[in-house]
């Protein structure tokens, strides 16, 4: 194998990894921002862990970001929820950008945003019963 051969294989590699870890970190921002909606919603316990599974999923309807921010966005408005565009696009960001920094501590990024999870929170797809909200 040249020494070309073996820098393009690289670059592959890279890029691979790369995207793995652009996936779960909109992952893990998902379920956060899910726990973070269910609290503003009024769900605690399995009830806050299973709509934000269903934020997660709602990843998976279109490219970007625009999907979740409409699912959220939707369940505010049926339940009332007074929170702007402006401000669930922010928490996303927001998110986002801690859960890249901070990596797999999804306790920690989840206690910035007033959501209480146990230190011991497996991942993503774990059972529902180490996390709560506040």
């Amino acid at each position: 194998m040249s020494s070309f051969d073996k820098r393009e294989e690289g670059f592959e590699k890279k890029f691979a990894h790369d995207e793995e870890l652009r996936f779960k970190a909109n992952a893990r921002r998902n379920k956060t921002l899910g726990l973070w909606a269910a609290s503003k919603l009024g769900l605690t316990g399995a009830e806050a862990e299973a709509y934000a599974k269903t934020v997660v999923m709602a990843d998976f309807e279109e490219a970007g970001d625009n999907d979740v921010f409409k699912k959220v966005r939707q369940d505010f408005d049926a339940k009332g929820i007074a929170e702007s565009d402006h401000q669930i696009r922010r928490t996303m960001d927001e998110l986002l950008a801690t859960v890249k920094r901070l990596g797999s501590l999804l306790p920690q990024v989840a206690a910035l945003f007033g959501i209480a999870v146990s230190a011991a929170v497996a991942p993503i797809g774990a059972p529902a019963s180490r996390c709560t909200t506040r």
